[in-house]
């Protein structure tokens, strides 16, 4: 697990290999991840924005934006949490993540960003 806290708000990742949709021979490796937002702050936030950075070795870096997480732009309560989960194609195999989401304090309306940890990803074909 790859964890970060920024402003009393803890962002917790866990990246898995996806085998069942990955298809190596075509440079098609699947990462699934799960994430945790933990509000453990005094308000209420809602997360209203994404940025990803998504390097891929030999290929480079990607840059993904965009509102909310799956489509939702949820509420979180103090000390409640939000999770869920996504994936990313890489045509290596082996690279890593890291990003940041754009969150609003609901008593003050006041915008910030919070850190997601960076986290690897490296596919199990690549390591037998």
């Amino acid at each position: 697990m790859f964890s970060k806290i920024t402003s009393n708000i803890r962002v917790s990742v866990i990246p898995e290999y996806d085998s069942k949709n990955s298809y190596p021979s075509e440079n098609r490796f699947v990462f699934k991840y799960n994430i945790v937002i933990e509000n453990e702050g005094n308000f209420p936030i809602r997360i209203l924005k994404r940025k990803w950075l998504i390097f891929d070795v030999g290929f480079g870096f990607t840059e993904v934006v965009g509102d909310g997480v799956i489509g939702l732009t949820p509420d979180i309560q103090p000390n409640d949490q939000f999770a869920y989960f996504s994936n990313v194609m890489l045509r290596s195999g082996v690279g890593n993540m890291s990003g940041m989401y754009l969150v609003r304090n609901e008593e003050t309306h006041e915008n910030f960003e919070i850190d997601i940890p960076k986290f690897n990803l490296l596919s199990a074909v690549l390591v037998n």
